[in-house]
């Protein structure tokens, strides 16, 4: 019966990253001068739809490493609060240097573009997740 204590725990950890999740996807599609659910169910839009993929992805590996290393629901929440500005700044840092024009080229259907960005957003996630175990 013992092993069976932690599975509230499991549920309100669980429930919790997929509040994040859904956040994030919000926020990360607010963010965008796009939108990338039309941009994906309307327009077929395969360079939106890695992208978006690739950011949620990024975030949920730091939310992984958030959810493994914390202590409490409240340090899992600063953590995962913290997992979304690092995704929201490699969005940026990719809009503003890397690839100036990326908006444009996912609106234009260019799949480089999207894989690139989730490239990006994969490798931030991987890289800043890890940092969470010091």
């Amino acid at each position: 019966m013992e092993n069976l204590a932690g599975i509230p725990l499991y549920f309100i950890y669980a429930g919790s990253a997929v509040l994040f999740l859904a956040l994030f996807s919000l926020v990360y599609a607010k963010v965008t001068p796009y939108c990338e659910m039309t941009e994906i169910k309307e327009n077929k839009n395969v360079a939106a739809s890695v992208s978006y993929a690739g950011a949620m992805l990024g975030f949920s590996l730091q939310l992984m490493s958030a959810m493994n290393n914390s202590i409490s629901l409240v340090d899992f929440a600063i953590w995962g609060g913290l997992a979304m500005i690092v995704q929201m700044t490699a969005f940026f840092f990719v809009r503003l240097f890397a690839m100036p024009r990326v908006v444009e080229r996912i609106k234009n259907q260019e799949i480089s573009a999207g894989v690139f960005l989730a490239g990006i957003s994969i490798s931030v996630g991987l890289l800043f997740g890890a940092a969470m175990n010091g």
